[in-house]
């Protein structure tokens, strides 16, 4: 039965790619093809199951990452299926950070590439989020029907821009010039598809004169890969002695888990070509929970804990995703890394070290959801009604401590201020930002002290429009967003030594005395704030210390000159006093705020503004232009490089500032042909002329 699959048949994968390459399209016929679905839905119906979401539904594109489980079995017999967890994340960079923690919580993932516009920059993006959590990786070239189609080329360019080391499995078959069907080269056979019942049947054929020897190229192509490091192989190999099918599968599935090399598929989803041999490919050679192996977390000291994959293991999962359900109330998504849970049991956030009751476990698919019982060791499901645990939090029972490593996620780049236009309405707002923060970790939101507005930030513009509107249609409010803010960081170019603050009040009784002295330095770029504390005389006592520490990174946070938070710069305590009767852990948390702030004004400070790298796709034809527009917007030029049918992608760091509305001058100036993406880069010091318009 499907219910009795073990965990070394399970896949858990994301589906991954740069905007508008099919990541959905594809997902779509995976459930259709394994029999979630009876219909095909598409996205530019607006009818596709995994974008669930209204505004997903409206834009034609993947704003969430949705979540769903289907089976699967190469035989085709009830006793071999496999469960495969999916979850199919957003292309847009707005919505990197759906890519981010889906890559902490699954074991392989399946990379799409259109098969025009090639290895475009999100997919640079999401391969780079790939490789730095270890992720095991298919390649699917998709649109192979569409005019222009390379594989070939991406091929070479993987390995080029990616440094990947794709290895083809299956290649394309072309007919009168049209996208026909794929050639297997393990089995050395033409795969050919029914066009009537949506692809579901397909034929297999001996593979055509003309093709016999292309195909002979890249059946020796792959066997020389997965016998590199084999000996007995190679041997065998030199010797022209005949390896075996199975053994290629065996050896191509190890060398992929291993992250040597990535299988590399073909296909068209939209015209329901390829999806099964993906499907096959994922199953043959993307990791079990067992293939990966140990997790690593850490005890209520800090020591490093390995924790197996294992059912007999105590319990253990991160959560990875939280969404406030408008029936269920909030859902939070984890992955199990050891043993098992049932619902009703006991469960401990050693993150946030708090016990709950464990109601409901549900298996999601998309925007629905299936009650079960009991999630084992390498499963992803939810649970509903937990109110402690947000994105990160670790799961464990009450005897089990352990703190799974957390995930990364980047901080905002961009803010607007929000005004509401019903003033009843914002005690509710607070709510439901304070919800958003939880199911959106870059996602931030603080009061201006000055002009009392609400300022709401993010990762880009369309990411903020996405957030409002998703505001306004859940609870009805009537809102009013300004012009995008840049956030900027306030920084020091010298340093300044023995800086002073003293706290001292007397007002009858016991008074408050607090006295530290700090020198101030310039820290590493993207460092952050550094605090050393170098007291060793005893002048100001150790129960002190971390609220001075506090004191400065409260005062770093909300900035000293012009409201933006500090960052690169070392903060030494070297001295103080104490008084044994007036000193207060608060008035240390008010001297030390004082001398950082006369430190960092005379420390020649400065603002850095966000710097982005942005890709932009243009028409040869509209080269000059566009790098001439490039240049007063403060540009910097790193390359220019060919893609496929006479376009030019030009990369270049320009200032975040520069960059709003973009999309309208782009159109303007390309005839509507070009597009673009850009990326948090680095943060760099803004110019004097500028600097006065900004103050």
């Amino acid at each position: 039965m499907k219910k009795d699959i073990k965990v070394n048949n399970f896949r858990n994968i994301g589906i991954s790619a740069h905007i508008d390459a099919g990541k959905t399209t594809t997902t779509e016929r995976i459930l259709f093809y394994t029999g979630v679905n009876h219909k095909i839905g598409e996205v530019h119906e607006g009818k596709a199951t995994m974008d669930w979401m209204d505004q997903e539904q409206e834009r034609g594109i993947t704003i969430t990452s949705a979540a769903t489980t289907v089976f699967w079995s190469i035989a085709k017999k009830n006793k071999n299926f496999y469960k495969i967890n999916i979850i199919d994340t957003p292309g847009h960079v707005d919505f990197t950070v759906e890519v981010e923690r889906s890559m902490r919580v699954i074991d392989g993932v399946c990379m799409l590439y259109c098969a025009v516009g090639g290895v475009q920059p999100q997919s640079e993006t999401v391969w780079k989020q790939s490789v730095k959590y270890g992720v095991s990786k298919i390649i699917f070239v998709n649109k192979m029907d569409r005019v222009g189609s390379d594989f070939y080329k991406i091929y070479y360019d993987l390995k080029k821009k990616l440094n990947a080391n794709p290895v083809p499995v299956y290649i394309p078959y072309f007919f009168n010039n049209n996208f026909y069907g794929i050639i297997d080269l393990i089995n050395f056979k033409l795969i050919i598809w029914e066009e009537k019942n949506n692809g579901m049947f397909f034929d297999f054929f001996k593979i055509p004169e003309d093709y016999i020897e292309i195909s002979n190229k890249w059946k020796n192509n792959l066997i020389e890969s997965v016998i590199s490091d084999n000996d007995i192989f190679i041997e065998k190999y030199l010797n022209n002695k005949i390896i075996l099918n199975d053994d290629i599968l065996l050896l191509l599935r190890n060398k992929t888990i291993e992250n040597k090399i990535q299988p590399m598929l073909c296909g068209t989803s939209l015209k329901n070509k390829g999806v099964q041999c993906l499907l096959d490919s994922i199953v043959n050679f993307l990791p079990s929970p067992t293939d990966v192996g140990d997790t690593t977390g850490y005890d209520a000291f800090g020591k490093k804990i390995i924790i197996q994959p294992s059912e007999s293991e105590r319990f253990s999962a991160l959560a990875f995703k939280v969404v406030n359900d408008p029936f269920i109330g909030q859902l939070v998504f984890f992955r199990v890394y050891s043993g098992n849970i049932s619902s009703g049991k006991l469960i401990f956030n050693s993150t946030k070290n708090k016990k709950e009751r464990l109601g409901r476990i549900l298996r999601i698919h998309a925007n629905k959801k299936e009650d079960i019982n009991f999630v084992g060791v390498g499963d992803i499901a939810a649970a509903a009604g937990l109110k402690s645990f947000y994105t990160g939090d670790t799961l464990t029972t009450p005897d089990n401590f352990i703190i799974l490593e957390k995930i990364f996620f980047p901080e905002p780049v961009i803010s607007q201020s929000l005004i509401i236009k019903n003033k009843s309405d914002e005690e509710k707002i607070f709510i439901i930002l304070e919800k958003l923060n939880h199911e959106d970790p870059s996602f931030k939101f603080k009061v201006d002290n000055e002009s009392s507005e609400i300022i709401i930030s993010g990762m880009g513009e369309l990411h903020l429009e996405v957030l409002v509107e998703k505001i306004r249609r859940e609870n009805n409010l009537e809102l009013i967003i300004g012009k995008p803010k840049v956030s900027y960081r306030e920084t020091i170019k010298k340093s300044i030594n023995n800086v002073e603050g003293k706290y001292i009040r007397q007002s009858g009784g016991r008074g408050q005395y607090g006295h530290v002295v700090i020198n101030l330095e310039s820290g590493l770029k993207g460092s952050g704030i550094k605090f050393i504390n170098n007291i060793k005389s005893g002048s100001i006592p150790k129960e002190y210390i971390a609220c001075i520490k506090k004191g400065i990174e409260d005062t770093a946070k909300a900035g000293v000159l012009w409201g933006y938070p500090v960052t690169d710069v070392v903060v030494d305590l070297i001295d103080g006093s104490y008084h044994d009767v007036d000193s207060s852990e608060n008035a240390f948390k008010i001297a030390s705020s004082i001398a950082f702030k006369e430190a960092f004004k005379k420390a020649s400070p400065t603002l850095l503004e966000p710097v982005m790298l942005v890709h932009i796709e243009v028409p040869s034809e509209s080269l000059g232009v566009i790098i001439s527009n490039l240049s007063s917007k403060r540009g910097e030029l790193i390359s220019i490089e060919d893609v496929l049918n006479g376009y030019k992608v030009i990369k270049s760091n320009i200032p975040l500032f520069e960059m709003f509305n973009y999309s309208t001058t782009l159109r303007s100036l390309t005839k509507g042909r070009g597009v673009y993406s850009m990326f948090f880069d680095f943060y760099f010091e803004v110019p004097q002329n500028i600097l006065k318009n900004i103050i």
